[in-house]
């Protein structure tokens, strides 16, 4: 599904686990989404309606809606709300992207040539199953960017192409043109994996960083892309992608204008992109570069990268007091 918004350290309802580490769960590491979680939990629409009505942007609502995703047996409260509220697009937006969220975790993340048939038809259906519902949506509310959002990620998984996922980011963007989260969804649909080319992706990631306004998030994109270049290498021709000076020096750049720059708002996507910078400088053996990524995430992590390491959270221990050595 490319990037996971929600860690480890929950079980399969989104409730909170017991396993070690750095605090991956957004809802723990960023408390003010604790509310979304409990009404969830309670299958309380108005307590799910109340926290969205407080959110200003909608690439903050596109995050709580991947986020909301995550909670198990959701769509059960979030059904009987989108019947009752049929001229809403919040209520039929947040089941679509609960739709998905079951459909990817039927497929698995398997490339697809691992996928079974039978994973394969359950992962269709539940997206096309959303589908129908954001088509909809966009149909009455061609401007709201958590519907088009979420059709990006059907676009990929019902593998209908670089030109149709394309054609939806476009129409997101004339209303909503810095929109990370769609910007890293369709950044997964063009790697290479997904029809796409390095070329692709490595020059979207640029071109909205170019594009956005210095503190942005957009920056993460080219970390992002990097991270995906190394994941599709073996052997030492990975080992020596991300220790390679020009992608290091791309990478400081990139850090600088987004997470690292005094403009910078410290948001809900913030643990996401410090964690993507301290993975890819680890990885690259830039020790130094990796070391304030670490102590601006403190003892939180995002998983969305890490988790492509065996072992990630032994992993990233290793990499953070490595790295907490030469600040």
């Amino acid at each position: 599904m490319g990037k996971s918004i929600v860690g480890t350290g929950a079980d399969k309802d989104g409730r909170p686990g017991g396993s070690s580490g750095p605090v991956t769960d957004p809802f723990d590491a960023l408390p003010e989404l604790a509310p979304l979680r409990t009404a969830a939990w309670d299958g309380d629409w108005a307590a799910t309606q109340a926290f969205f009505a407080g959110i200003d942007s909608a690439e903050d609502v596109s995050f709580a809606s991947g986020l909301l995703a995550h909670i198990g047996r959701a769509e059960w409260y979030l059904e009987k709300a989108a019947k009752a509220l049929p001229a809403d697009p919040l209520p039929r937006t947040l089941l679509a992207e609960r739709y998905i969220r079951i459909g990817w975790e039927a497929r698995g993340g398997a490339r697809g040539e691992d996928v079974s048939r039978d994973q394969a038809d359950l992962f269709h259906g539940w997206l096309r199953k959303a589908e129908r519902l954001l088509i909809e949506v966009c149909a009455e509310e061609p401007a709201y960017a958590p519907a088009w959002t979420a059709r990006l990620l059907t676009a990929r998984g019902l593998e209908l192409g670089q030109s149709e996922a394309r054609r939806r980011y476009d129409r997101l963007s004339e209303h909503h043109p810095q929109d990370y989260r769609a910007q890293s969804q369709l950044l997964q649909q063009l790697c290479p994996k997904w029809g796409g080319s390095w070329e692709a992706a490595h020059g979207f990631a640029q071109k909205c960083t170019s594009a956005a306004p210095d503190g942005s998030h957009a920056g993460v994109l080219v970390a992002e892309a990097h991270i995906e270049h190394w994941g599709d290498l073996k052997g030492a021709e990975a080992t020596e992608y991300l220790r390679n000076v020009s992608v290091r020096n791309d990478l400081r750049r990139a850090a600088q204008i987004s997470v690292l720059h005094p403009d910078h708002r410290r948001g809900w996507y913030r643990i996401d992109g410090h964690s993507t910078f301290a993975l890819a400088f680890s990885l690259g053996g830039h020790l130094g570069d990796a070391a304030r990524h670490f102590a601006a995430l403190g003892n939180t992590a995002s998983e969305s990268f890490w988790r492509y390491l065996p072992d990630w959270k032994s992993r990233f221990a290793q990499y953070r007091t490595a790295a907490s050595a030469t600040a």
